[in-house]
C-alpha cells in the first residue's frame, strides 16, 4: 500500500473524487440509483477531499459548514474496496475533523452507516440520536467536538507519478447534476 496523503481536491483530481463516490455509493452499494451528487456539491464552500495510498487514489470525503456558529458536516466518506483494510478511511476522517477545526468549527456531524459506528467511536465520535434510514440504509447520527481536534494535516503530494487512474475509473461514468 504505502503512505496515505489527504488533500482538498483541486481541478486535476475533482473528477476522480466524484468517480470514487459514484463507484462506491451508486455502483457498489446501490445506495443511490443515478448519482450521489447533491446541492452541497454545487456549493463553492464545500471542501471535497481525496486520499491516496502510495501513488493510487483510494478514497474521498466532503465537508461543509452548516451555520455561522461553528457547526460542520462531514459526509460522502468513500474508500475503494481495495483500500478498506488500510488507514485511508481513518486518515480521511481525521483530515476532515482537523480541517473543520482549523476553520473555527466547534462541532462536526455525520450520518454513518450503522456498521461503521464502532469505527467512528474509536476516533472519538459519539452517537447523537437514534439510527434512521437514509436512502434505504440505517444510518447513525454522530458528532465530535472540534476544539482541540488535531491530526497531521495532509497535503497534495504533488507526485507526478500519482495515478489518477483513467483506467481505474473508466467504467464509472461521471454524472454531475447541474
Amino acid at each position: 500500500m504505502g503512505r496515505v496523503a489527504c488533500w482538498p481536491a483541486g481541478r486535476k483530481d475533482i473528477a476522480a473524487h466524484f468517480a470514487i463516490r459514484h463507484r462506491v455509493f451508486v455502483e457498489e452499494q446501490g445506495v443511490m440509483v443515478f448519482t450521489d451528487v447533491d446541492r452541497w456539491d454545487r456549493d463553492p464552500q464545500t471542501i471535497h477531499v481525496v486520499a491516496a495510498s502510495g501513488n493510487r487514489l483510494a478514497g474521498t470525503v466532503r465537508l461543509y459548514r452548516l451555520d455561522d456558529a461553528g457547526l460542520w458536516k462531514g459526509d460522502r466518506l468513500a474508500v475503494l474496496r481495495s483500500h478498506r483494510t488500510s488507514t485511508v478511511g481513518l486518515q480521511l476522517v481525521r483530515f476532515a475533523v482537523a480541517t473543520a477545526a482549523a476553520a473555527g468549527g466547534t462541532i462536526m456531524q455525520a450520518s454513518v452507516q450503522v456498521q461503521n459506528t464502532n469505527f467512528f467511536e474509536r476516533l472519538g465520535w459519539t452517537c447523537s440520536g437514534p439510527a434512521a434510514p437514509y436512502h434505504g440504509l440505517p444510518h447513525q447520527p454522530m458528532q465530535i467536538g472540534l476544539p482541540g481536534a488535531t491530526t497531521r494535516a495532509g497535503s497534495d503530494p504533488g507526485d507526478t507519478e500519482l495515478h489518477l487512474a483513467t483506467e481505474q475509473f473508466a467504467a464509472s461514468p461521471l454524472l454531475v447534476a447541474g
